[in-house]
Protein backbone atom coordinates (compact mmCIF):
# COMPACT_ATOMS: atom_id res chain seq x y z
CA UNK A 1 0.00 0.00 0.00
CA UNK A 2 1.29 3.47 -0.81
CA UNK A 3 2.53 6.28 1.37
CA UNK A 4 2.16 9.86 0.26
CA UNK A 5 -0.40 11.35 -2.10
CA UNK A 6 -2.51 8.19 -2.56
CA UNK A 7 -2.64 7.17 1.10
CA UNK A 8 -5.88 8.89 2.16
CA UNK A 9 -7.97 7.71 -0.79
CA UNK A 10 -6.47 4.22 -0.69
CA UNK A 11 -7.24 3.93 3.01
CA UNK A 12 -10.83 5.03 2.41
CA UNK A 13 -11.26 2.51 -0.43
CA UNK A 14 -9.91 -0.39 1.62
CA UNK A 15 -12.10 0.54 4.58
CA UNK A 16 -15.14 0.48 2.29
CA UNK A 17 -13.92 -2.88 1.01
CA UNK A 18 -14.15 -4.29 4.54
CA UNK A 19 -10.44 -4.72 5.19
CA UNK A 20 -10.74 -3.35 8.74
CA UNK A 21 -7.29 -1.79 8.68
CA UNK A 22 -5.68 -0.36 11.80
CA UNK A 23 -2.90 2.20 11.55
CA UNK A 24 -3.09 2.99 7.83
CA UNK A 25 -3.49 6.75 7.98
CA UNK A 26 -1.48 9.93 7.58
CA UNK A 27 1.41 10.37 10.04
CA UNK A 28 0.77 7.01 11.66
CA UNK A 29 4.33 5.77 10.91
CA UNK A 30 3.21 2.15 10.81
CA UNK A 31 4.61 -0.02 8.02
CA UNK A 32 2.95 -3.34 8.84
CA UNK A 33 -0.83 -3.11 8.80
CA UNK A 34 -3.21 -5.73 10.13
CA UNK A 35 -6.50 -6.51 8.43
CA UNK A 36 -9.50 -7.33 10.58
CA UNK A 37 -11.55 -8.33 7.55
CA UNK A 38 -9.00 -10.76 6.07
CA UNK A 39 -7.03 -12.46 8.88
CA UNK A 40 -4.71 -14.27 6.42
CA UNK A 41 -3.77 -11.04 4.66
CA UNK A 42 -0.52 -9.25 5.56
CA UNK A 43 -0.03 -5.71 4.28
CA UNK A 44 2.92 -3.33 4.26
CA UNK A 45 3.30 0.37 3.47
CA UNK A 46 5.96 1.47 0.96
CA UNK A 47 7.05 4.53 -0.92
CA UNK A 48 4.88 4.43 -4.03
CA UNK A 49 7.86 4.11 -6.39
CA UNK A 50 8.98 0.86 -4.72
CA UNK A 51 5.62 -0.92 -5.03
CA UNK A 52 5.71 -2.02 -8.72
CA UNK A 53 9.24 -3.36 -8.24
CA UNK A 54 8.32 -5.32 -5.11
CA UNK A 55 5.24 -6.81 -6.81
CA UNK A 56 7.11 -7.58 -10.04
CA UNK A 57 9.87 -9.55 -8.29
CA UNK A 58 7.28 -11.51 -6.31
CA UNK A 59 7.81 -10.18 -2.80
CA UNK A 60 4.13 -9.15 -2.79
CA UNK A 61 1.11 -10.59 -4.55
CA UNK A 62 -0.88 -7.35 -4.88
CA UNK A 63 -0.17 -3.66 -4.69
CA UNK A 64 -1.75 -0.26 -5.19
CA UNK A 65 0.22 2.57 -6.77
CA UNK A 66 0.06 5.19 -9.50
CA UNK A 67 0.20 4.12 -13.12
CA UNK A 68 3.15 6.47 -13.65
CA UNK A 69 5.42 4.22 -11.60
CA UNK A 70 3.99 1.13 -13.26
CA UNK A 71 4.80 2.47 -16.72
CA UNK A 72 8.23 3.68 -15.56
CA UNK A 73 9.07 0.08 -14.63
CA UNK A 74 7.54 -1.45 -17.75
CA UNK A 75 9.37 1.02 -19.99
CA UNK A 76 12.63 -0.66 -18.97
CA UNK A 77 11.37 -4.15 -18.13
CA UNK A 78 8.40 -4.81 -20.45
CA UNK A 79 8.44 -8.56 -19.76
CA UNK A 80 8.37 -8.25 -15.97
CA UNK A 81 5.82 -10.31 -14.04
CA UNK A 82 3.51 -7.35 -13.42
CA UNK A 83 -0.20 -7.31 -14.18
CA UNK A 84 -2.42 -4.24 -14.15
CA UNK A 85 -5.64 -5.56 -12.59
CA UNK A 86 -7.92 -2.55 -12.26
CA UNK A 87 -7.93 1.23 -12.62
CA UNK A 88 -9.16 2.42 -9.21
CA UNK A 89 -10.44 5.76 -10.45
CA UNK A 90 -8.65 8.15 -8.11
CA UNK A 91 -5.28 9.88 -7.92
CA UNK A 92 -5.84 11.39 -11.34
CA UNK A 93 -2.89 13.25 -12.80
CA UNK A 94 -0.77 13.32 -15.93
CA UNK A 95 2.85 13.21 -17.02
CA UNK A 96 3.94 15.95 -19.39
CA UNK A 97 7.08 16.70 -21.31
CA UNK A 98 7.50 20.38 -20.56
CA UNK A 99 9.77 23.24 -21.51
CA UNK A 100 10.42 26.81 -20.50
CA UNK A 101 9.09 29.42 -22.93
CA UNK A 102 12.51 31.06 -22.57
CA UNK A 103 14.40 27.97 -23.73
CA UNK A 104 13.88 28.30 -27.46
CA UNK A 105 11.91 25.07 -27.94
CA UNK A 106 8.39 24.76 -26.54
CA UNK A 107 6.65 22.63 -29.19
CA UNK A 108 7.39 19.13 -30.50
CA UNK A 109 8.47 20.57 -33.86
CA UNK A 110 10.83 23.06 -32.21
CA UNK A 111 12.31 20.36 -29.99
CA UNK A 112 13.01 18.10 -32.98
CA UNK A 113 14.57 20.98 -34.90
CA UNK A 114 16.75 22.25 -32.05
CA UNK A 115 20.46 21.65 -32.69
CA UNK A 116 22.77 19.92 -30.27
CA UNK A 117 21.99 17.57 -27.39
CA UNK A 118 18.48 17.82 -25.93
CA UNK A 119 18.77 17.59 -22.13
CA UNK A 120 15.79 15.96 -20.37
CA UNK A 121 15.45 16.04 -16.56
CA UNK A 122 13.05 13.73 -14.74
CA UNK A 123 12.22 11.38 -11.88
CA UNK A 124 11.01 9.09 -14.68
CA UNK A 125 14.22 8.43 -16.66
CA UNK A 126 12.88 5.34 -18.45
CA UNK A 127 9.78 7.14 -19.71
CA UNK A 128 11.88 10.17 -20.64
CA UNK A 129 14.18 7.97 -22.71
CA UNK A 130 11.18 6.27 -24.36
CA UNK A 131 9.76 9.68 -25.28
CA UNK A 132 13.06 10.78 -26.83
CA UNK A 133 13.40 7.54 -28.81
CA UNK A 134 9.79 7.67 -30.03
CA UNK A 135 10.32 11.28 -31.10
CA UNK A 136 13.54 10.17 -32.85
CA UNK A 137 15.61 12.93 -31.36
CA UNK A 138 19.05 12.91 -32.97
CA UNK A 139 20.92 13.54 -29.72
CA UNK A 140 19.57 13.55 -26.20
CA UNK A 141 20.71 13.10 -22.62
CA UNK A 142 18.47 12.09 -19.70
CA UNK A 143 19.24 13.43 -16.21
CA UNK A 144 17.72 11.04 -13.60
CA UNK A 145 16.54 12.99 -10.56
CA UNK A 146 15.06 12.37 -7.15
CA UNK A 147 12.58 15.16 -7.77
CA UNK A 148 11.98 18.86 -8.51
CA UNK A 149 12.50 18.38 -12.26
CA UNK A 150 10.26 21.38 -12.90
CA UNK A 151 12.97 23.80 -11.78
CA UNK A 152 15.66 22.64 -14.22
CA UNK A 153 14.51 24.24 -17.53
CA UNK A 154 15.78 26.34 -19.18
CA UNK A 155 19.20 26.78 -17.57
CA UNK A 156 19.97 23.17 -16.59
CA UNK A 157 17.77 21.22 -19.02
CA UNK A 158 15.86 21.80 -22.23
CA UNK A 159 12.92 19.60 -21.23
CA UNK A 160 11.50 18.16 -18.03
CA UNK A 161 9.17 15.17 -17.71
CA UNK A 162 6.98 16.09 -14.74
CA UNK A 163 3.76 15.07 -13.06
CA UNK A 164 1.00 17.64 -12.67
CA UNK A 165 -1.89 19.51 -14.23
CA UNK A 166 -1.62 22.18 -16.90
CA UNK A 167 -2.39 24.80 -14.23
CA UNK A 168 0.50 23.52 -12.10
CA UNK A 169 2.82 23.64 -15.10
CA UNK A 170 1.96 27.30 -15.63
CA UNK A 171 2.67 27.92 -11.95
CA UNK A 172 6.11 26.36 -12.43
CA UNK A 173 6.75 28.63 -15.41
CA UNK A 174 6.59 25.72 -17.87
CA UNK A 175 4.58 25.02 -20.99
CA UNK A 176 3.44 21.51 -21.98
CA UNK A 177 5.18 20.15 -25.05
CA UNK A 178 3.46 16.76 -25.07
CA UNK A 179 1.33 14.66 -22.75
CA UNK A 180 3.11 11.37 -22.12
CA UNK A 181 0.68 9.56 -19.85
CA UNK A 182 -2.59 9.94 -17.96
CA UNK A 183 -2.06 8.79 -14.38
CA UNK A 184 -4.44 7.05 -12.00
CA UNK A 185 -4.20 4.71 -9.02
CA UNK A 186 -4.11 1.04 -10.09
CA UNK A 187 -4.45 -2.32 -8.45
CA UNK A 188 -1.56 -4.48 -9.66
CA UNK A 189 -0.62 -8.13 -9.18
CA UNK A 190 2.32 -10.44 -9.60
CA UNK A 191 1.61 -12.65 -12.62
CA UNK A 192 2.79 -15.86 -10.96
CA UNK A 193 0.72 -15.17 -7.84
CA UNK A 194 -2.30 -14.33 -10.00
CA UNK A 195 -2.04 -17.73 -11.72
CA UNK A 196 -1.22 -19.84 -8.67
CA UNK A 197 -3.02 -18.28 -5.68
CA UNK A 198 -6.69 -17.84 -4.90
CA UNK A 199 -6.91 -14.08 -4.40
CA UNK A 200 -10.44 -13.74 -5.75
CA UNK A 201 -12.10 -12.67 -2.51
CA UNK A 202 -9.49 -10.02 -1.71
CA UNK A 203 -9.48 -8.61 -5.26
CA UNK A 204 -13.28 -8.65 -5.46
CA UNK A 205 -13.54 -6.74 -2.18
CA UNK A 206 -11.68 -3.86 -3.83
CA UNK A 207 -13.11 -4.02 -7.33
CA UNK A 208 -16.69 -4.25 -6.10
CA UNK A 209 -16.25 -0.97 -4.21
CA UNK A 210 -14.56 0.99 -6.95
CA UNK A 211 -16.96 3.63 -8.13
CA UNK A 212 -16.14 4.32 -11.73
CA UNK A 213 -16.34 8.04 -12.37
CA UNK A 214 -16.04 9.69 -15.70
CA UNK A 215 -13.06 11.95 -16.01
CA UNK A 216 -14.36 15.47 -16.74
CA UNK A 217 -11.65 17.65 -18.13
CA UNK A 218 -12.49 21.18 -19.14
CA UNK A 219 -10.73 22.68 -22.17
CA UNK A 220 -7.50 24.47 -21.40
CA UNK A 221 -8.41 28.07 -22.04
CA UNK A 222 -5.31 29.55 -20.46
CA UNK A 223 -3.59 32.18 -22.51
CA UNK A 224 0.16 32.52 -22.73
CA UNK A 225 1.12 33.12 -19.09
CA UNK A 226 3.13 35.90 -17.59
CA UNK A 227 5.90 34.08 -15.80
CA UNK A 228 7.73 35.68 -12.91
CA UNK A 229 11.46 35.45 -12.49
CA UNK A 230 14.49 35.91 -14.67
CA UNK A 231 16.05 33.15 -16.74
CA UNK A 232 19.64 33.98 -17.58
CA UNK A 233 21.35 31.67 -20.07
CA UNK A 234 24.40 31.86 -22.28
CA UNK A 235 26.47 35.05 -22.29
CA UNK A 236 24.13 36.82 -19.85
CA UNK A 237 24.76 34.17 -17.20
CA UNK A 238 28.56 33.85 -17.39
CA UNK A 239 29.18 36.00 -14.26
CA UNK A 240 26.20 34.69 -12.27
CA UNK A 241 26.83 32.38 -9.31
CA UNK A 242 24.26 29.57 -9.38
CA UNK A 243 23.46 28.45 -5.83
CA UNK A 244 21.31 25.37 -5.01
CA UNK A 245 19.48 25.19 -1.69
CA UNK A 246 17.84 22.04 -0.28
CA UNK A 247 14.16 21.29 -0.09
CA UNK A 248 12.55 19.09 2.57
CA UNK A 249 13.48 19.00 6.26
CA UNK A 250 16.81 20.79 5.72
CA UNK A 251 15.10 24.03 4.67
CA UNK A 252 14.58 25.59 8.11
CA UNK A 253 18.12 24.94 9.43
CA UNK A 254 19.54 26.22 6.14
CA UNK A 255 17.35 29.31 6.27
CA UNK A 256 18.48 30.06 9.83
CA UNK A 257 22.15 29.73 8.92
CA UNK A 258 21.79 31.94 5.84
CA UNK A 259 19.91 34.55 7.86
CA UNK A 260 22.62 34.49 10.52
CA UNK A 261 25.18 35.05 7.76
CA UNK A 262 23.22 38.07 6.50
CA UNK A 263 22.04 36.26 3.37
CA UNK A 264 18.35 36.98 2.94
CA UNK A 265 16.31 34.53 0.86
CA UNK A 266 12.80 35.66 -0.04
CA UNK A 267 10.09 32.98 0.01
CA UNK A 268 12.25 30.16 1.38
CA UNK A 269 10.85 27.91 2.68
CA UNK A 270 7.94 28.62 0.35
CA UNK A 271 4.30 28.02 1.25
CA UNK A 272 3.40 27.85 -2.46
CA UNK A 273 6.25 25.63 -3.64
CA UNK A 274 8.37 28.38 -5.18
CA UNK A 275 11.70 26.84 -6.21
CA UNK A 276 13.26 30.06 -7.51
CA UNK A 277 13.51 32.34 -4.46
CA UNK A 278 15.31 35.65 -4.71
CA UNK A 279 18.20 36.87 -2.58
CA UNK A 280 19.90 40.08 -1.52
CA UNK A 281 23.22 38.71 -2.83
CA UNK A 282 24.16 40.55 -5.99
CA UNK A 283 25.02 38.35 -8.97
CA UNK A 284 23.52 35.19 -7.44
CA UNK A 285 20.57 33.07 -8.57
CA UNK A 286 18.93 30.52 -6.28
CA UNK A 287 17.17 27.26 -7.04
CA UNK A 288 15.66 24.82 -4.55
CA UNK A 289 16.27 21.17 -5.48
CA UNK A 290 16.63 17.77 -3.84
CA UNK A 291 19.84 17.33 -1.81
CA UNK A 292 20.26 13.88 -3.39
CA UNK A 293 20.64 15.47 -6.84
CA UNK A 294 23.07 18.23 -5.90
CA UNK A 295 26.47 16.51 -6.21
CA UNK A 296 25.79 15.31 -9.75
CA UNK A 297 24.34 18.66 -10.78
CA UNK A 298 27.37 20.51 -9.41
CA UNK A 299 29.64 18.01 -11.18
CA UNK A 300 27.81 18.66 -14.45
CA UNK A 301 28.28 22.40 -14.04
CA UNK A 302 24.60 23.21 -13.58
CA UNK A 303 25.36 24.82 -10.18
CA UNK A 304 28.44 26.48 -8.76
CA UNK A 305 27.57 25.97 -5.09
CA UNK A 306 25.06 23.79 -3.24
CA UNK A 307 24.10 22.88 0.31
CA UNK A 308 23.59 19.15 0.70
CA UNK A 309 24.42 16.39 3.17
CA UNK A 310 27.85 14.77 3.36
CA UNK A 311 26.01 11.46 3.02
CA UNK A 312 24.84 12.38 -0.49
CA UNK A 313 28.26 13.73 -1.40
CA UNK A 314 29.84 10.42 -0.37
CA UNK A 315 27.15 8.50 -2.23
CA UNK A 316 28.09 10.43 -5.38
CA UNK A 317 31.87 10.09 -4.91
CA UNK A 318 31.64 6.34 -4.34
CA UNK A 319 29.97 6.07 -7.74
CA UNK A 320 32.17 8.66 -9.47
CA UNK A 321 35.56 8.72 -7.68
CA UNK A 322 37.05 11.20 -10.18
CA UNK A 323 34.13 13.64 -9.92
CA UNK A 324 35.20 17.30 -9.66
CA UNK A 325 32.84 17.90 -6.71
CA UNK A 326 34.31 18.51 -3.26
CA UNK A 327 33.24 19.72 0.15
CA UNK A 328 34.08 23.39 0.67
CA UNK A 329 32.73 23.91 4.18
CA UNK A 330 31.19 21.85 6.97
CA UNK A 331 28.03 23.74 7.96
CA UNK A 332 27.55 21.70 11.17
CA UNK A 333 23.80 21.34 10.56
CA UNK A 334 21.55 18.31 10.33
CA UNK A 335 23.90 15.90 12.07
CA UNK A 336 22.98 12.26 11.40
CA UNK A 337 24.74 8.91 11.55
CA UNK A 338 24.86 6.52 8.61
CA UNK A 339 24.37 3.11 10.19
CA UNK A 340 24.07 -0.56 9.38
CA UNK A 341 20.83 -1.99 10.72
CA UNK A 342 19.33 -5.45 11.10
CA UNK A 343 16.13 -6.83 12.57
CA UNK A 344 16.28 -7.53 16.29
CA UNK A 345 15.15 -11.06 15.40
CA UNK A 346 18.38 -11.68 13.43
CA UNK A 347 21.14 -13.25 15.52
CA UNK A 348 23.82 -10.75 14.50
CA UNK A 349 25.17 -8.31 17.07
CA UNK A 350 27.87 -6.77 14.86
CA UNK A 351 29.20 -6.87 11.32
CA UNK A 352 31.55 -9.77 12.18
CA UNK A 353 28.70 -12.02 13.29
CA UNK A 354 26.67 -10.90 10.26
CA UNK A 355 29.55 -12.00 8.02
CA UNK A 356 29.64 -15.41 9.72
CA UNK A 357 25.89 -15.75 9.48
CA UNK A 358 25.88 -14.94 5.78
CA UNK A 359 28.64 -17.46 5.11
CA UNK A 360 26.30 -20.18 6.33
CA UNK A 361 23.45 -19.09 4.04
CA UNK A 362 22.70 -20.46 0.60
CA UNK A 363 21.25 -17.21 -0.72
CA UNK A 364 22.77 -13.73 -1.18
CA UNK A 365 22.46 -11.18 1.61
CA UNK A 366 19.89 -8.52 0.68
CA UNK A 367 21.15 -5.02 1.47
CA UNK A 368 18.46 -2.33 1.21
CA UNK A 369 19.25 1.37 1.06
CA UNK A 370 18.62 4.72 -0.56
CA UNK A 371 22.42 4.95 -0.56
CA UNK A 372 23.07 2.20 -3.11
CA UNK A 373 26.76 3.02 -3.66
CA UNK A 374 27.52 3.43 0.05
CA UNK A 375 25.71 0.14 0.71
CA UNK A 376 27.64 -1.62 -2.06
CA UNK A 377 30.99 -0.34 -0.77
CA UNK A 378 30.12 -1.31 2.80
CA UNK A 379 29.25 -4.87 1.79
CA UNK A 380 32.48 -5.19 -0.21
CA UNK A 381 34.75 -3.58 2.39
CA UNK A 382 33.36 -5.85 5.11
CA UNK A 383 33.60 -9.01 2.99
CA UNK A 384 29.96 -9.94 3.51
CA UNK A 385 30.13 -12.62 0.84
CA UNK A 386 27.35 -13.00 -1.68
CA UNK A 387 25.02 -10.00 -1.56
CA UNK A 388 22.75 -7.86 -3.67
CA UNK A 389 21.74 -4.25 -3.12
CA UNK A 390 18.01 -3.44 -3.06
CA UNK A 391 17.47 0.25 -3.99
CA UNK A 392 14.74 2.01 -2.03
CA UNK A 393 13.07 5.41 -2.35
CA UNK A 394 12.10 6.01 1.26
CA UNK A 395 10.35 4.21 4.13
CA UNK A 396 13.38 1.92 4.08
CA UNK A 397 12.68 0.56 7.59
CA UNK A 398 9.74 -1.31 6.07
CA UNK A 399 12.06 -3.65 4.15
CA UNK A 400 13.38 -5.49 7.19
CA UNK A 401 13.13 -8.38 7.80
CA UNK A 402 10.86 -9.71 5.05
CA UNK A 403 12.39 -7.99 2.00
CA UNK A 404 15.97 -7.32 3.12
CA UNK A 405 18.45 -8.61 5.67
CA UNK A 406 20.57 -5.49 6.16
CA UNK A 407 19.67 -1.81 5.92
CA UNK A 408 22.07 1.10 5.41
CA UNK A 409 20.17 4.10 6.76
CA UNK A 410 20.57 7.51 8.37
CA UNK A 411 19.39 8.24 11.90
CA UNK A 412 19.68 10.97 14.50
CA UNK A 413 18.78 9.16 17.70
CA UNK A 414 17.97 5.60 16.61
CA UNK A 415 14.53 5.78 18.25
CA UNK A 416 12.64 5.32 14.99
CA UNK A 417 14.69 2.25 14.13
CA UNK A 418 14.08 0.77 17.59
CA UNK A 419 10.35 1.42 17.27
CA UNK A 420 10.35 -0.76 14.16
CA UNK A 421 12.15 -3.62 15.95
CA UNK A 422 15.50 -2.83 14.32
CA UNK A 423 19.00 -2.77 15.82
CA UNK A 424 22.10 -0.80 14.81
CA UNK A 425 25.14 -3.07 14.43
CA UNK A 426 27.63 -0.59 12.98
CA UNK A 427 28.16 3.10 12.30
CA UNK A 428 29.68 3.92 8.92
CA UNK A 429 30.22 7.66 9.39
CA UNK A 430 28.63 10.88 10.62
CA UNK A 431 27.04 13.28 8.17
CA UNK A 432 26.26 16.98 8.42
CA UNK A 433 25.11 19.55 5.93
CA UNK A 434 27.97 20.91 3.86
CA UNK A 435 28.65 23.45 1.15
CA UNK A 436 29.92 21.78 -2.02
CA UNK A 437 31.46 23.15 -5.19
CA UNK A 438 33.25 22.18 -8.38
CA UNK A 439 37.05 21.98 -8.47
CA UNK A 440 37.17 22.97 -12.15
CA UNK A 441 38.13 26.56 -12.84
CA UNK A 442 35.11 28.85 -13.15
CA UNK A 443 34.47 30.84 -16.31
CA UNK A 444 35.17 34.39 -15.09
CA UNK A 445 37.02 36.20 -12.33
CA UNK A 446 33.80 37.97 -11.34
CA UNK A 447 32.10 34.64 -10.68
CA UNK A 448 35.18 33.38 -8.82
CA UNK A 449 35.06 36.35 -6.47
CA UNK A 450 31.34 35.82 -5.93
CA UNK A 451 31.90 32.18 -4.96
CA UNK A 452 34.74 33.08 -2.59
CA UNK A 453 32.57 35.75 -0.97
CA UNK A 454 29.72 33.31 -0.25
CA UNK A 455 32.12 30.73 1.19
CA UNK A 456 33.69 33.30 3.50
CA UNK A 457 30.33 34.70 4.64
CA UNK A 458 29.12 31.20 5.53
CA UNK A 459 32.43 30.30 7.16
CA UNK A 460 32.14 33.23 9.57
CA UNK A 461 28.52 32.29 10.41
CA UNK A 462 29.49 28.67 11.08
CA UNK A 463 32.36 29.67 13.37
CA UNK A 464 29.85 31.48 15.57
CA UNK A 465 27.72 28.36 16.05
Amino acid sequence: MPKGRLLTETSALLQRAGWGLTGYRERAHFYRIKSGGFPNLSAKVFHERDIPIQVAIGNYDLGICGSDWIEELLAKYPSSALLKVRNLGYGGNALYITASPFGGASTVEEVKAKPGIIRIASEYPNLAESFALNLRLRQFSVFPLWGAAEVYPPESADLALVSGTTEELLHYGLVPVSKVLDVSAFLIANRNSWESKDMGEVVASICDKVMAQEQHSSPDTATKPEIAGQYLCGEAAKDIVRFALPDGHQQLPTFRLLTKAGIHINDYPSAVGNRRPTTNLSGVTIKVIRPQDMPLQVANGNFDLAITGRDWLMEHLYQFPSSPVRELLDLKLGRVKIVAVVSKDLSAADVRSLRQLNAERAVPLRVASEYVNIADKYARDNHLGLYRVVPTWGASEAFLPEDADLLIENTQTGRTLARHNLRIIDTLFQSTACLIGNTNRVSTSIKQEGIKSIIEILRMAVEEI
